[in-house]
């Protein structure tokens, strides 16, 4: 209960009862609309920690918009009226029943779900006279029945935790000796076992002669509320726990890639010395969508016979697991071209080796071994787009062989097919990550376009740039590689 009024103070006034039911109104129609905001937020996945962080966001505002509306109710109907002063216990009754035959203990036991009512109450303890008045709400909080009597302040610590007993002693103490204010926070034990999380606010009663003569305090039971907070602090500890990993793993994956691909920062001739070598250049275009780094990779060598080996490819998956398959195939693969094995029986191996991988996934790739002598491509494919050629200002893609995709099925044999090529000829080798943006379809049209663009170009650095120019500003659903060779003449 407050303390008294001073006497050269007027008594405050009651807002006006059309202003608090206007805020009532509009609290009630923000509460529906965080509410159906909330329904609409249904757990797909019980996993995503975006989805639970959202949903108890909606839930704490829920409750919150709850205590503001009985809140505002309480102000409107104004002090309830005042009941008669209790002795310090009150009397025992013992077998009193309401008009549905509801026990007044039963009433103690626990406040009715959603109502502010039962969640605030309000106490005072007389020094002078030892008295101890409670209202009825703060019996709830405590779970206690009002035949037990309130409790004498010594002996309210007996209910806290032991680790908050000592945070509730200095305030009381602040307050009686120093006649500071109270406002903390503690949690309580009730004897059903139930533990509650209070919110108390107080002051002193100060007599004629300035001493304290009484304590007064309104507490409330914010358990839910505390609850809600803690529901949403751990789901977004979960969420920035999720998102510090996936920047750890994209760091980590981007450094992996760095690692296996060939650093090709110009043009890279192979074979070095000749006549028919390859000016080479290649580039890797990450996602516009996606912070993920996939499984794509790029290749050029010049194998132990004098060909040059090129090859392009992609693996399903994002992330490290995709960067560490990606650098197991074209480790694999690159052993396999130094030893001399054609495109096409390679990729059969390579669709054994991923077949048989403790971590199966998908992929697809290009391989091409150049023949610098006579000027022959031969290659072969496994469910990857076609090479382009470049001549004379024209493009076209070559006339695919047979092959699926790696890891799709057992013991498949890869065709291989040859081509012959001519100086000045451009040959591209992408991946369909390159295809894959809002302006564009997928299908070679708009690389073929570049035909007369790329016949201008003098070295395999400038049709790369071309092609980077026009691809690497556009929104992509996935990342891309894309390596050019120019034959010398």
């Amino acid at each position: 209960m407050p303390p008294p009024l001073s006497a050269d103070r007027p008594a405050p006034q009651p807002p006006a009862r059309d202003a608090v039911d206007a805020l009532i109104h509009r609290t009630r129609r923000l509460r529906g609309d965080v509410d159906a905001v909330r329904r609409e937020a249904v757990l797909i996945d019980e996993e995503d920690p975006q989805l639970r962080w959202q949903r108890a966001l909606c839930e704490l505002a829920v409750h919150h918009l709850d205590d503001l509306g009985a809140h505002l109710g309480q102000l409107r109907e104004g002090l309830p009226p005042r009941a008669p002063d209790r002795p310090a216990a009150v009397p025992a009754q013992k077998t009193m029943h309401d008009a549905h035959g509801e026990s007044t203990k039963a009433r103690y036991d626990e406040p009715r779900q959603g109502s502010l009512i039962g969640r605030v109450g309000s106490a005072e303890w007389n020094l002078l006279t030892d008295e101890v008045s409670w209202s009825e709400e703060l019996f709830q909080i405590f779970g206690r029945s009002p035949e037990t009597g309130p409790l004498p302040l010594d002996e309210l610590p007996s209910l806290l935790l032991p680790e908050d007993q000592p945070l509730l002693t200095a305030l009381v103490t602040g307050c009686l000796v120093d006649g500071r204010p109270i406002d903390g926070e503690f949690r309580i034990l009730r004897a059903d076992g139930r533990m509650r999380t209070l919110h108390m606010m107080g002051e002193p009663v100060l007599d004629s002669d300035g001493c304290t003569a009484a304590m007064w305090a309104v507490l409330r039971d914010v358990s839910r509320l505390r609850r809600g907070q803690q529901a949403v602090r751990r789901t977004h500890d979960t969420l920035r726990h999720r998102d510090h990993r996936a920047q750890a793993e994209h760091r980590l994956a981007v450094e992996f890639q760095e690692a296996v691909l060939p650093p090709l920062r110009g043009s890279l001739r192979l074979p070095p010395e000749g006549p028919g070598s390859l000016d080479i250049a290649a580039h890797y275009l990450p996602s516009e969508s996606s912070p993920l780094i996939g499984g794509d990779w790029y290749d050029a060598l010049t194998t132990p016979d004098g060909r040059t080996f090129l090859t392009v490819g992609d693996l399903t998956g994002h992330g490290i697991q995709a960067a560490s398959a990606m650098a197991m195939l074209l480790g694999a693969l690159r052993g396999m071209a130094m030893a001399g094995i054609e495109p096409g029986p390679l990729m059969g191996h390579l669709n054994q080796l991923l077949e048989s991988s403790l971590q199966p996934s998908l992929g697809s790739a290009t391989c091409c071994r150049v023949d610098p002598a006579t000027g022959t491509l031969a290659w072969a494919q496994a469910g990857h787009p076609a090479p382009l050629l470049f001549r004379g200002g024209e493009g076209w893609p070559l006339p695919a062989p047979d092959g699926v995709l790696l890891g799709a099925a057992s013991g498949v044999a890869y065709e291989q097919d040859e081509v012959h090529l001519l100086p000045g000829d451009v040959l591209l080798l992408h991946t369909d990550g390159l295809n894959r943006h809002s302006d564009r379809g997928a299908g070679p049209d708009a690389l073929l376009a570049l035909a007369p663009r790329l016949a201008q170009a003098r070295t395999a650095q400038e049709c790369l740039r071309t092609v980077v120019m026009e691809f690497g500003a556009t929104e992509r659903l996935d990342d891309a590689c894309v390596l050019i060779a120019r034959v010398g003449a």
